[in-house]
Parts: structure tokens; sequence; C-alpha cells
């Protein structure tokens, strides 16, 4: 996901999609320490994708903080 498209989703919607990737993100290296998970890489990418929604939330968290 890109930061363009993140900074157009609601607060709400962000917090869910960052539930949700979390939650992959968790499975995922679960089940890379069992067996090897068909594409390494997609664990780094996800694991990039909570990095900038907790960076958008934060960002929004910093900005109404300013207000």
């Amino acid at each position: 996901m890109k930061k363009a498209d993140l900074s157009q989703l609601s607060t709400g919607d962000l917090k869910d999609k960052l539930k949700d990737e979390r939650a992959s993100l968790d499975k995922m290296t679960f089940t890379h320490v069992i067996s090897p998970v068909e594409s390494p890489a997609r664990i780094s990418h996800s694991r990039k994708n909570v990095a900038r929604m907790m960076t958008e939330l934060r960002k929004r968290e910093l900005a109404e903080l300013k207000k």
C-alpha cells in the first residue's frame, strides 16, 4: 500500500487495516518458522506496510495535538 493511499483513508479504516496487516504478518512469521514461506519477501513487504500505517497514524496524532 502506497503512502498516498494511506493518507486518503479515514483514521478508523487505517486502524482496521493496521490490525489486519499485523495479524497477517504474525501469521506469516509463525508459518515461516515452521516451514519456509513461498516468498520470504512478502514478510518484509508486510512489515514495511505496518510501519507505513503506524507512521501515518502518528502523523495524524501529532497534527491533532498541535491544534
